[in-house]
């Protein structure tokens, strides 16, 4: 079985993700202390994280960083050959270790965007044998990319696609405010928005075009995008992208510390 500690916003998206890729329900176990949201779900629901650890082969566990000790603490008497793996931000694969011991762990930055199946995961792992990393990579895939990253850039990875579905978000709604300010309706506009960033998105990774090609293709000489390309450009847009994923890392090299 697959066991999940902690069923909130990420812990139900990913166990969601797993049923859409044609999991079984009674194949997953879960255990929260609002058991309400696991029932409501249809998910085995465990009397606590004793019981995940007890019956699972892989152990995600999806709590609060400043919370990841005090679970893996108590898994502990349960863990022998299972892989154990967490999605904390911050909270590195030492601490995991000095609460767990010589286990088999692995640390994911995924994002909300399993619940479309369309996450971002970056992943690192000690004590695994190369064949149950390659299951991790193939479990992960379950919920989107899944990419081996040294752990040393985490940090980076947290800022750039960990936070980054709500950083798309700002862009996308700046994006059709601007459009009900020239006129259109706010429903058109954010539809028009909304498919303007999926099909960008799913045309640069099918083409395996660059984006600056894709920037070129669309740019017709003393054209629109010409146009306003130049204020982007002249503007401080990529700057305040650098600084908000940089403060976002920041903050998670900072929970690191209090591990």
């Amino acid at each position: 079985m697959i066991g999940f500690i902690g069923f909130g916003k990420m812990g139900s998206a990913l166990a969601k993700s797993l049923v859409k890729k044609g999991i079984a329900k009674s194949e997953i176990i879960c255990f929260d202390p609002n058991k309400e949201l696991i029932e409501k779900e249809g998910f085995v629901t465990a009397e606590n994280s004793l019981k995940v650890a007890e019956k699972s082969e892989t152990i995600f566990v999806c709590v609060k960083p400043n919370t990841v000790g005090k679970i893996l603490e108590e898994i502990k008497p349960k863990v022998e050959n299972q892989i154990v793996v967490s999605i904390a931000a911050g909270i590195k694969i030492s601490a995991m270790k000095k609460a767990l011991g010589k286990k088999k762990i692995v640390r994911v930055m995924p994002n909300i965007c399993a619940l479309a199946g369309e996450a971002a995961c970056a992943f690192t792992s000690i004590n695994l044998t190369k064949n149950e990393k390659t299951k991790v990579k193939e479990l992960l895939e379950n919920f989107g990319v899944a990419i081996e990253v040294e752990e040393k850039n985490f940090d980076g990875v947290t800022g750039l696609s960990g936070s980054g579905p709500a950083f798309v978000a700002y862009f996308l709604e700046a994006m059709a405010e601007a459009g009900t300010k020239n006129g259109l309706g706010k429903k058109e506009a954010y539809e028009l928005a909304l498919q303007t960033l999926i099909g960008t998105g799913k045309l640069l990774k099918e083409s395996k075009m660059g984006t600056k090609e894709l920037i070129e293709m669309v740019s017709s000489p003393n054209g629109t995008t010409i146009a306003g390309r130049k204020i982007l450009e002249k503007g401080e847009f990529k700057k305040i992208i650098e600084k908000t994923i940089t403060k976002a890392k920041e903050k998670s090299e900072e929970l690191g510390k209090n591990e």
